[in-house]
């Protein structure tokens, strides 16, 4: 069983003026910023003996002292949860994560996720990310649809991470958005961050991280545009807030605008993972994968070209 740790630090004059919560995760990068602004939050997180909030500035010389509680016991069991697995070897799965399906377990879904129905499905997933995320490399929004990589152990979790990182990883999207988008193909180019008070979303902040965004438009419809759009950067909710602010939101998205009355309102966010390139970390061969969009998406298509 693991025990309690326990850490002390002290600022150093380089590190003065970084909110505290960014500080300790450049001091324990395993853990999440969410689990480190709950240690914080619960009191576990001290600094000159006192409690402090997350987003406190640290001082020169400031003491503070880290307190890490085990786990508390977890047992995922695995469940039938509705994906695809297209394709499979001995090192990670190309799966299609179809639309509602969350990828982990989380506050207010602790079952019927993607990793629920992983664990039943396949006989082996890398462990990097923990007990709630064995496999996963990287994330579907729930209502995206479309291809993930899985990766079933710890030498192909590691080397896909750093091919992300290296944007060595090709992912293009399918999205429709609200208006027609000019130019027809293009780029966006605007830093993004987390929004300073609405803290569930991104927003184009001056000081956020370098975001690139190519597109290119696919049809036109009387008040939407299908593009094709690849991220080349993989920042949270790129897409989403890259369309959004050009005033051209992803249709069906709430929390960026995407519901719009002039327009039928869709089941769920018009975006699709729709195509996937990567070298095999093993194989060392270039693979690429591609899924068509969902009917549901289809239909809306539909719809929206019978009131042309």
């Amino acid at each position: 069983m693991q025990e309690t740790q326990s850490y002390s630090l002290i600022v150093k004059e380089e590190e003065a003026g970084i909110r505290l919560d960014h500080l300790l995760k450049k001091h324990f990068p395993a853990l999440s910023r969410t689990t480190l602004q709950k240690l914080i939050e619960e009191g576990y997180v001290t600094v000159e003996e006192k409690k402090v909030r997350p987003s406190m500035k640290t001082k020169v010389s400031q003491s503070i002292r880290v307190i890490i509680p085990p786990d508390k016991p977890l047992e995922l069991i695995p469940q039938e949860v509705p994906f695809e697995i297209l394709y499979e070897d001995e090192d990670l799965a190309i799966i299609y994560k179809p639309p509602g399906v969350v990828v982990h377990p989380a506050p207010g879904h602790k079952e019927g996720t993607l990793v629920h129905g992983l664990l039943l499905k396949l006989k082996n997933l890398s462990g990097i990310g923990g007990k709630l995320r064995p496999g996963i490399v990287h994330r579907l929004d729930k209502d995206t649809s479309g291809l993930m990589l899985i990766a079933k152990n710890d030498f192909t979790h590691r080397a896909l991470i750093e091919a992300f990182k290296a944007r060595m990883i090709k992912k293009t999207y399918l999205a429709l958005l609200y208006n027609k988008i000019e130019p027809p193909k293009g780029k966006i180019e605007k830093p993004i961050g987390r929004h300073p008070k609405l803290r569930k979303k991104m927003t184009i902040l001056k000081e956020g991280k370098s975001a690139l965004t190519e597109y290119e438009v696919i049809k036109y419809f009387k008040r939407a545009s299908l593009v094709k759009a690849k991220p080349i950067t993989g920042r949270t909710h790129q897409l989403r807030v890259h369309f959004s602010s050009l005033g051209h939101p992803i249709l069906g998205d709430p929390l960026y605008g995407g519901l719009k009355p002039n327009l039928p309102k869709p089941e769920r966010l018009m975006l699709h993972a729709y195509q996937i390139s990567f070298l095999h970390p093993r194989l060392l061969k270039e693979l690429i994968f591609h899924r068509d969009l969902p009917e549901d998406f289809q239909n809306y298509l539909l719809l929206l070209e019978s009131l042309e």
